[in-house]
């Protein structure tokens, strides 16, 4: 990129290199020099030692090098967006994973993988029954995106501040995402359960309404965030390690930290893969939480499962240890594009907010 000095103080550099520089252009260097280039520019150790890159002018500028125009508006607006589109676009495949999660499903809801559900639940249910309960999930996504993307991206930036001033820092990654989990799913629990309820086979509920109804009357409000402990215990471990996996690639496949489309695309589904996999022994918990499944629930003597613990001793008591692992399948395959599109989506609506800002400045 071009050697600029937007970020101290939004003044513009000369020429990134050679003699014949003023003072100004010198001070900016040496400056540049002593920061070792920061995060903008390729982050960590690799990065001070980089000269600097220049950029086509017709190219836009480089956002992640641009704190001041990355405001918390963008990260909520990119990220509200991105959650809503996620949901939307993988949400009969989501329907097909709660499915396949079920302990004790009902002989018509046994499915050899996720294409074959797919053509069953639409042959014998019909064509939108995949589709039930997206009204709800797109309207928890919305405020629970930009919450979560909006305290990712400040706490990473204060936190590798604090841990590697000018770099990128790992840990700062993880612990970032731990805390941006504690406020999506805050927001994104109540949702979950009303769809999780609407996606399971013979569900008595064809409204949204009618589903928040018959909990709020027959469980009470507690029910709602009945498996929000398990949720957070299965969401903080996927959400660090996947913040961690895709800012490790990205160090590779995008070291200057531009934007690329497909190195955002690559990265966010290898992450959310890896995620996926490690962590489907507790989202099968948090379903059976959610849903309540009466078959299973036979096979408990308290009634209503409640925590975590309850959760793991049922599971193993109806399927021993492969139960942990049902819907593994249909867990990848729905998050290696859903953290792709989540994260090229927000990528790119970070890109353009704050390519538009900036033109905005510079033409006051």
């Amino acid at each position: 990129m071009e050697l600029e000095g937007r970020s101290a103080g939004g003044v513009a550099g000369g020429p990134a290199a050679g003699p014949g520089r003023s003072p100004g252009e010198s001070a900016l260097l040496d400056g540049w020099l002593q920061r070792g280039v920061g995060r903008g520019a390729g982050g960590g150790e690799a990065g001070a030692c980089r000269p600097p890159v220049r950029q086509d002018p017709d190219s836009g500028p480089d956002y992640e090098a641009l704190p001041a125009g990355a405001t918390v508006t963008t990260h909520m607006v990119a990220g509200a967006v991105a959650g809503i589109l996620e949901h939307c676009v993988m949400y009969p495949i989501d329907c097909v994973k709660t499915r396949m999660q079920s302990l004790q499903p009902d002989p018509a809801a046994r499915y050899r993988n996720v294409l074959e559900a797919l053509r069953r639940i639409i042959r014998t249910e019909g064509l939108w029954r995949p589709m039930r309960g997206l009204n709800v999930t797109a309207t928890g996504a919305g405020p629970a995106h930009a919450l979560y993307f909006a305290c990712y991206e400040k706490l990473k930036k204060t936190l590798s501040d604090v841990i590697h001033p000018g770099g990128n820092s790992h840990i700062a990654n993880g612990a970032a995402g731990c805390v941006a989990t504690l406020l999506h799913d805050a927001a994104m629990n109540p949702a979950e359960v009303v769809k999780q309820r609407m996606q399971m086979y013979n569900s008595p509920y064809h409204r949204v309404t009618d589903c928040v109804r018959a909990v709020w009357q027959n469980e009470g409000a507690g029910a709602f965030y009945r498996s929000y402990t398990t949720q957070l215990t299965m969401n903080v471990p996927f959400q660090a390690i996947h913040f961690m996996t895709y800012e490790f690639l990205q160090e590779h496949f995008n070291p200057q930290r531009r934007y690329n489309p497909s190195s955002h695309v690559l990265s966010g589904a290898c992450a959310g893969a890896v995620a996926a996999a490690a962590t489907t022994p507790l989202d099968v918990c948090k379903t059976l939480l959610n849903t309540q499944e009466s078959l299973a629930l036979n096979s408990n003597i308290t009634g209503h499962i409640t925590g975590m613990a309850s959760a793991f001793r049922t599971v193993y008591q109806v399927g021993g240890v492969t139960a942990y692992f049902r819907g593994v399948q249909a867990r990848v395959i729905y998050q290696i594009p859903s953290t792709a599109i989540a994260w090229s989506v927000y990528e790119f609506f970070k890109y353009l907010i704050t390519k538009r800002q900036e033109e905005w400045r510079a033409g006051k």
